[in-house]
């Protein structure tokens, strides 16, 4: 996809060079107009007011864990940092916000045609990691007027890529680490952007593959696929196969009628003495169906064998199929299932496996690859496997790409300090009051290896140190603190675009590196923090300095009632 719009204002060599770097944004439509229509009021305000470069400090972060869990997982930070590496205005960009505020002084519009984000600086905790709520995901500095106009593409970038990686990675925690998952979501997702991002994202979060062909190119996620129910009811009969011939995989020979060698196969499954005469006559469009694909993909058949009858016919025709394929060279892949009871389906289905694999000394016959899909979720997953299955891969689409059990994570961008004079939001219901001032994030970790507390501090803070207490406090609860010595900490933000801070940048890292971060974090937490059901929620805290100093600034900012 093209780039976006280079700078040609002050520092444009600067942000045209990490423009180049970091490459344009993967949907072409975040753009600097891809904001709220107040972003640009309040930028109006703030210049016409001359507070527009006043130096603004922004958190986001969110309040909550989503799907009743205690952990999330910080994704959309790449594409964060590609957005301001290519933030600029076209002309048609400001002649269309010339038409919408026909109210604004033109001089306004001189400004933001020399606006860049050149002058902003981005610290962030790393893309993969988990993390909890109130502690700063990003952490934004810069002109108060540029920095208001990132909080919604910010936001917007940020809050559905966590939510469907933590979903991913749910679903990932519940089939376990042995379980291939597939990513099946392009055709339920919200839009084209909501596919790609899904399957960029539920990849990150755990899933081996997409069906997705446009993400596998944008990507290099690897690409898995069947064939549908149409396929197999579009065949009537054998005949319709013109070219039944099929060369061996070592070249050796030919067999010209690889479809006689499948009807013979099949007549020795229903013959089996092993098998107890337990399959009789098989759907034969099913058969020509299977066949016809085998003959296209001898080195990668796997049959959708639930069209018609799964134990009836399904597999042994797969069966057949796959026995004459192996006498050629070849190996089969296995099954997909999508419809039915999928736990007794793949029980049954490698039985058959695992008989034919004695019956006709068939090599690892009953280790085929057993896939099922239609509509799975995470408690579908769960209530497999407390069933007991034969399941080795699972197809999952919807309710994973959608996120349908929470709409949305609800991340917050909020002022926490201008002109380093610290700010606060305050609210009656707690939960909403902000933490003001510029922080420092730590991670402490206990003698286990797992993390016990994340901890926000005031910037002027010297660092928490491995073997030396320190007393972590509820933001807002009096009661609940607790001393930590923690064996390992772990600064949580780091500079991804220092502006014209000069200091040391973080290169963003490949999508896999990205992927392994989210499965090495998950590793580290302590299982009851993850399991489905109850879990125990992970403490975020402040420092006993910045427990004062919260509450002596909300008393100052609070206005004082009067009881008549």
């Amino acid at each position: 996809m093209a780039a976006a719009h280079g700078a040609t204002s002050a520092g444009a060599n600067g942000s045209a060079a990490a423009a180049h770097r970091v490459g344009a944004p993967t949907n072409p439509m975040a753009t600097a107009l891809l904001t709220d229509q107040y972003q640009f009021s309040m930028a109006y305000a703030y210049w016409k007011a001359g507070k527009h470069a006043d130096r603004a400090v922004f958190d986001l972060y969110f309040r909550k864990n989503p799907f009743g869990g205690e952990f999330t997982v910080f994704a959309g930070l790449e594409e964060c940092i590609k957005f301001i590496a290519n933030f600029k205005f076209t002309e048609h960009d400001i002649s269309f916000l010339q038409s919408v505020m026909p109210m604004c002084e033109d001089a306004f519009f001189d400004y933001l045609r020399k606006t860049d984000c050149s002058d902003v600086e981005v610290y962030s905790i790393p893309e993969g990691s988990v993390v909890f709520p109130k502690v700063p995901l990003m952490r934004v500095e810069g002109p108060v007027a540029v920095v208001q106009l990132l909080e919604t593409p910010f936001v917007n970038l940020i809050n559905y890529a966590s939510l469907v990686t933590t979903n991913a990675a749910r679903h990932r925690h519940v089939a376990g680490k042995s379980k291939v998952l597939l990513e099946f979501g392009l055709r339920r997702a919200q839009g084209p952007d909501g596919a790609i991002s899904a399957s960029k994202y539920c990849f990150m979060g755990g899933f081996d593959a997409t069906s997705n062909v446009l993400a596998g190119n944008l990507f290099g996620i690897p690409l898995r696929g069947t064939h549908s129910h149409a396929y197999v009811s579009s065949y009537m009969s054998l005949d319709e196969i013109p070219d039944k011939a099929l060369t061996s995989k070592d070249g050796s020979r030919v067999c010209k009628d690889f479809i006689s060698l499948v009807n013979e196969w099949l007549q020795k499954i229903q013959l089996a003495d092993s098998l107890c005469g337990v399959f009789g006559e098989t759907n034969q469009s099913e058969l020509a169906a299977f066949a016809s694909y085998a003959l296209a993909f001898p080195s990668n058949f796997l049959a959708l064998v639930d069209t018609y009858d799964v134990m009836r016919s399904g597999i042994p025709n797969f069966c057949a199929v796959a026995l004459a394929l192996h006498d050629l060279g070849y190996k089969a892949s296995g099954i997909r299932l999508d419809s039915g009871d999928l736990a007794y389906l793949s029980i049954e289905a490698r039985k058959v496996f695992r008989t034919i694999e004695k019956e006709f000394n068939v090599p690892a016959f009953g280790k085929m690859i057993i896939t099922a899909s239609n509509d799975l979720n995470e408690e579908t997953i769960d209530a497999l496997n407390k069933q007991g299955h034969e399941v080795d891969s699972f197809g999952i689409g919807t309710y994973l790409v959608t996120c349908y059990s929470q709409a949305a994570l609800g991340c917050v961008f909020k002022l926490v300090e201008i002109n380093n004079r610290p700010r606060i939001k305050l609210s009656e219901d707690v939960a909403k009051v902000s933490i003001p001032c510029k922080k420092r994030c730590f991670r402490l970790y206990g003698k286990e290896g797992y993390p016990l507390v994340d901890i926000m501090m005031r910037e002027s803070e010297p660092s928490p140190k491995a073997g030396e207490r320190i007393l972590c406090r509820h933001p807002f609860l009096e009661s609940k603190r607790a001393y930590v010595v923690p064996q390992h900490v772990e600064e949580l933000l780091q500079c991804y675009w220092p502006g014209t801070s000069n200091k040391p940048r973080v290169e963003l890292p490949s999508l896999d590196e990205i992927r392994g971060r989210c499965m090495q974090q998950l590793e580290k937490l302590r299982p009851d923090h993850i399991r489905r059901l109850n879990p125990t929620p992970y403490k975020v805290s402040v420092s006993a300095k910045l427990y004062e100093f919260i509450h002596s600034l909300w008393l100052n900012e609070a206005p004082v009632g009067e009881l008549q």
